[in-house]
């Protein structure tokens, strides 16, 4: 018998080129499928997409919101400065109002302009954050998409039980829960205020391609959590927020809206200021309302926070005036 490579002499290989660019296709191949995926993976989930009103009598939401103050105190894990605030009067008020604070920060930010509202009337409630203003800060970076709807769900049952007309402030993520109420709590929510909307970061933080595959990576914690920058906030945490902005409606119907309004600082180097108007705007139209803007110029020089009066300084009155006045429409 005969051996067929005796008689055909040795096998010839592919030239190398070939078999490199065959290697390359299959990773390009590879590289498309898997950016694919991450540009159809759902983004969704029905919790975000649905409230879970409870209806409050006065004594309820006062008792529910006192609580929370009260384990605030009682948790040695929790800043002193940033406990729950409430401010109250001895009955359901004409007026209440939520403060919602940002991510990796919590209520201190709201005290002179709760007690602003409070001595104008209202009824007021700034909930801290399960994961937020704890001695660890890194604790903050454990929050959920999820975990904080359900959490501007629960404050806002409280709100609707202290006041007759509510409404809500946001503060940078918080604006993002406080929109998401807007939308969902339509019979609770009437003004809607809103403070450096954190909706999506500004193109030098994340160039825009980049948003999907960070919402997903990180927002589903598909890839170990990274700390931005020089800053305590993480790309996990940060992906919660951009998830229930990937939730808001493109046309949400609040029949109940009476004013939407939104401030924000020129040189903010962390938010997309154009979505920061054009997300309220589109609200307020979809309400036959008028946004209402406020943008603080560059030679007020403040930063991403504009209502902690560690950084509004002599300015916190008057600023804080201005907040009412927007607020009220």
């Amino acid at each position: 018998m005969v051996d067929d490579e005796s008689t055909s002499g040795p096998r010839r290989r592919k030239p190398l080129w070939r078999r490199v660019g065959l290697a390359i296709g299959v990773i390009v191949v590879v590289l498309v499928l898997a950016v694919g995926a991450l540009y159809v993976y759902p983004l969704g989930s029905d919790r975000l997409q649905h409230a879970q009103a409870r209806e409050l009598s006065f004594d309820q939401a006062e008792q529910a919101a006192t609580t929370r103050v009260d384990d605030d105190t009682a948790d040695a894990q929790v800043l002193p400065e940033c406990r729950s605030i409430l401010r109250v009067h001895p009955e359901k008020a004409a007026k209440a109002v939520l403060m919602l604070h940002g991510y990796t920060s919590c209520p201190k930010d709201y005290t002179q302009l709760a007690q602003l509202f409070y001595d104008r009337g209202y009824n007021v409630y700034a909930p801290r954050e399960t994961h937020h203003g704890l001695r660890d800060v890194a604790e903050s970076s454990e929050v959920s998409a999820d975990g904080l709807v359900a959490y501007a769900d629960e404050s806002m049952d409280v709100v609707a039980g202290l006041g007759d007309e509510v409404g809500v402030i946001g503060l940078s993520g918080g604006s993002v829960l406080a929109t998401w109420l807007a939308e969902r709590r339509t019979e609770s929510v009437a003004h809607l205020l809103l403070l450096s909307p954190f909706y999506r970061p500004d193109s030098s933080q994340a160039p825009p391609i980049a948003l999907r595959p960070l919402t997903v990576l990180f927002g589903f914690r598909l890839l170990p959590d990274r700390t931005v920058g020089d800053t305590n906030f993480t790309l996990s945490g940060l992906g919660q927020y951009l998830r229930i902005t990937a939730n808001l409606d493109d046309e949400p119907d609040n029949p109940g809206l009476r004013s939407v309004a939104v401030a924000w600082s020129a040189v903010d180097p962390y938010i997309d200021q154009e979505k920061a108007v054009s997300i309220p705007t589109g609200l307020a139209e979809a309400n036959d309302l008028k946004v209402a803007t406020h943008e603080f110029g560059a030679d007020a020089n403040l930063p991403h926070n504009i209502v902690a009066p560690s950084t509004l300084g002599a300015r916190t009155d008057e600023i804080n005036q201005l907040y009412l006045d927007l607020y009220e429409g």
